[in-house]
């Protein structure tokens, strides 16, 4: 028996939930419908998707390997369906977009691929770089959209926003970390601990500023521009990492595991925008992209 799609978003559902009844609460379905779809969808497969534990589901290595092909399924079964609801005549001309470093493989990946497909005889120019140099080219009419971090944006009232996306902050840690057997973690109880640094983006700003605000001072281990670097670092125990929730994966490129933890307290979070001139009339490529991140925000 081949899964179904319906297999597909309940599997979708569970990772996103971290539980059952979490998954089944978002679909508005029965607990018993969704345990069923994933059993199903592992006897189908082969594999065990999900490690049962007390407090909910744990995804696999496998799992989460299936779970990039389970979502581009998904989206290419959107992409169809806007396609048919579009109009037949092809959009032409070029599209000049830019990017903030952290949201450049988590997030414009995805909103690219959805515009490519729907519009193949645009031409796409991309530019990654800063958030305020990204001001600089909107408000300057050198960019027609930007996907980036609008957490800090500064030229607020030039600029239209469209949040695509809102992530809280996580604490990263090793494997058998001391920290990783609680459900939450306090900031006081990271005051001792190294921390790995991100720079891009005011990550690690943001990260000081948030630290600061709960009176304690982090013992910076490692600063990098890498986020594959900072699982590798995390994974093998070379310290902790405060990052925002979309850039986590449980696994580094080595295959070490990463766990995360919420962190209690009134924490920040990162929004992701798509962001355009106010005031000035978007091209019909720019329209598409723009209909492109929201699909993307649809989708998650």
């Amino acid at each position: 028996m081949a899964f179904t799609l319906k297999q597909l978003r309940y599997f979708v559902a569970v990772t996103e939930a971290g539980t059952v009844s979490g998954a089944a609460h978002a679909l508005a379905i029965s607990q018993s419908a969704v345990t069923e779809a994933i059993r199903e969808l592992e006897a189908d497969l082969g594999v065990t998707l999900f490690d049962r534990h007390p407090r909910g589901l744990d995804i696999t290595q496998k799992g989460h390997q299936f779970l990039r092909h389970a979502t581009g399924i998904l989206s290419n079964v959107s992409d169809a369906r806007h396609a048919l609801s579009t109009e037949a005549e092809d959009i032409t001309g070029t599209l000049h977009i830019g990017v903030t470093s952290l949201v450049a493989g988590y997030v414009l990946s995805d909103i690219l691929a959805r515009f490519r497909r729907a519009n193949p005889k645009v031409e796409v120019n991309a530019v990654e770089d800063s958030g305020d140099y990204l001001e600089h080219l909107l408000v300057g009419g050198e960019l027609d959209v930007a996907v980036m971090v609008t957490s800090n944006m500064r030229d607020r009232m030039a600029l239209q926003t469209e949040i695509i996306d809102v992530s809280p902050y996580q604490l990263w840690l090793p494997n058998g970390h001391d920290l990783s057997t609680r459900t939450s973690v306090s900031i006081g109880d990271l005051i001792d601990e190294p921390m790995i640094m991100l720079r891009v983006d005011e990550i690690e700003e943001a990260t000081r500023k948030l630290l600061s605000a709960f009176g304690a001072r982090p013992r910076v281990a490692f600063r990098t521009r890498s986020v594959e670097a900072v699982r590798s670092l995390v994974a093998t125990g070379a310290g902790i990492a405060l990052l925002p929730e979309m850039v986590y994966r449980r696994w580094s490129l080595e295959g070490d595991r990463i766990v995360s933890r919420d962190v209690s307290g009134s924490l920040p979070v990162v929004q992701v925008g798509v962001v355009w001139r106010k005031g000035a009339p978007l091209s019909r490529a720019a329209r598409e992209f723009v209909l492109a991140a929201q699909v993307h925000n649809n989708a998650k």
